[in-house]
């Protein structure tokens, strides 16, 4: 099942092959295309990609996404999978009606476990959440994203953090799709909960290290209280 709601998802969550394809482009082809045969003028794939490199090149919104995609050369059009029309052959972009309606339609949790690493085999997990900068509007909050990130530095996948809630009820719906066995998840004093560490263990056949802060004073002073002097193990 879908992790965030919308219109179009991958049908059940990417597998490690999946995400070991080499190029994004190859992995992108495996989504749904959420449009009508019918008047498509631009492939899914080749949109995604346009998207995302006005992203990285500093666009902030729709519009500037599509002011970015009109001024794109045509070998950068190439390059982003942007078909020929006419007969000369020339790359348009597609709009920024076009851009908006896309990305509206396709799921960006299927798109985070697509586009991330498979994390079977790694020695470590984090788990830590981010408010994601310019995201705040003047009646909605920042979008807070919960992401998990191995330890040479590779992003697994990020989850949304639905309004009005904490990063606690995206735990264990952010780690489910992924083969754990073995490996050391680690979070914040936020994270220490019971049910996160039963759903490692008992689930994911993964251990955890978490942190014990005053938030939770009895098991603080139980931790306290052992006889850390004599612990010889290193």
């Amino acid at each position: 099942m879908c992790r965030q709601s919308a219109t179009v998802c991958l049908t059940k969550s990417p597998s490690r092959q999946h995400r070991e394809i080499p190029q994004v482009v190859d992995r992108l082809e495996t989504l749904p295309d959420p449009r009508d045969r019918r008047g498509r003028r631009h492939t899914l794939t080749s949109v995604l990609l346009m998207a995302a490199c006005a992203v990285l090149a500093g666009a902030r919104s729709y519009l500037a996404i599509g002011q970015w995609a009109r001024s794109a050369p045509q070998d950068t059009l190439a390059r982003l999978a942007v078909r020929r029309t006419g007969a000369l052959g020339v790359r348009t972009a597609p709009s920024t009606s076009t851009i908006r309606r896309v990305l509206l339609a396709v799921c960006p949790g299927g798109l985070a476990d697509l586009l991330g690493y498979a994390p079977a085999g790694a020695g470590s997990l984090a788990l830590d959440g981010k408010s994601a900068r310019g995201s705040r509007t003047g009646d909605a909050p920042a979008a807070r994203l919960l992401s998990a990130v191995t330890g040479t530095g590779r992003t697994v996948t990020q989850l949304r953090v639905p309004d009005k809630t904490n990063e606690i009820t995206g735990f264990a719906c952010l780690l489910a799709p992924f083969d754990l066995a073995g490996t050391v998840v680690t979070a914040d004093a936020l994270h220490t909960q019971r049910e996160h560490a039963r759903f490692l263990v008992e689930e994911k056949h993964a251990h955890y290290l978490f942190v014990v802060k005053a938030n939770q004073p009895g098991l603080s002073a139980a931790l306290r209280s052992l006889p850390w002097d004599k612990v010889t193990a290193r």
